[in-house]
């Protein structure tokens, strides 16, 4: 007879992998001022493209309101761009400043680094099996 998995908090498992990943990426964050949220917001306009700021909201996992207020703290701190949708003039575009976009990149670059090491503590077919494990269990809440 075979016995059922003991189920541990999954929800809580994984924001503490979030939360000690975090841990590591906080402090290149907080030397430029940035709180996660906008660095998410940031990562998402890093490309250089222009987006509504509803696809920002979905892409960076933020709520409106909570978006609303990291977007003008950015727009303060010259790291994003508002403007009128031209297709549609009730909606907003955000794209990242050159300051902005500069940011982005260095920072990707700190992070990538952390990253690297990760893979070599972990193991890097370990990482790869964790991604894929990540998004088969994504892809299967979402269907």
């Amino acid at each position: 007879m075979k016995t059922s998995l003991k189920h541990r908090n999954l929800p809580s498992l994984l924001l503490q992998a979030r939360e000690s990943i975090m841990g590591h990426t906080r402090p290149f964050l907080r030397s430029h001022g940035l709180s996660d949220q906008q660095w998410r917001v940031l990562r998402v306009l890093g490309n250089g493209e222009s987006l509504e700021t509803g696809k920002v909201a979905q892409q960076a996992f933020l709520l409106g309101p909570s978006l609303t207020g990291v977007l003008s703290r950015m727009e303060r701190d010259g790291l994003i761009e508002r403007q009128k949708d031209p297709a549609d003039q009730r909606r907003s575009v955000v794209s990242a400043t050159p300051h902005g976009l500069e940011l982005a990149h260095q920072l990707s670059k700190d992070i990538a680094r952390h990253y690297l090491g990760l893979e070599q503590a972990f193991g890097k077919d370990q990482l790869e099996a964790l991604y894929q494990l990540l998004d088969e269990l994504i892809a299967l809440e979402h269907s």
